[in-house]
């Protein structure tokens, strides 16, 4: 039985061990991409999408209009939480 522990507990500090070299450079390389300057336009893209299709799809302008509101809060709102998540890693990273 302790040699099933003990190969479980190699298993579980080997798959932290790649977690921890391989996870940071995954993020950075996420948060890269969400906050380039492409991302930003293709953020603009999207809403102004989201709306025409609401309007073409027989939305009143002004429901159109305030559901394109909230769709852009939750967008701006993804994007905060992200740059949050950006600056404690940058903080951890300084320490």
């Amino acid at each position: 039985m302790r040699d099933y522990e003990s190969h479980d507990a190699r298993e579980v500090a080997e798959i932290f061990d790649v977690l921890s070299n391989v996870l940071p450079n995954m993020i950075k390389g996420i948060l890269d991409t969400l906050f380039s300057p492409e991302a930003a336009a293709n953020m603009g893209k999207a809403v102004a999408e989201f709306r025409k299709n609401l309007i073409e799809g027989g939305v009143p302008e002004d429901e159109a209009t305030a559901m394109t509101r909230d769709y852009l809060g939750t967008l701006t709102k993804l994007s905060d939480v992200m740059k949050e998540a950006r600056g404690r890693r940058r903080h951890r990273e300084e320490e």
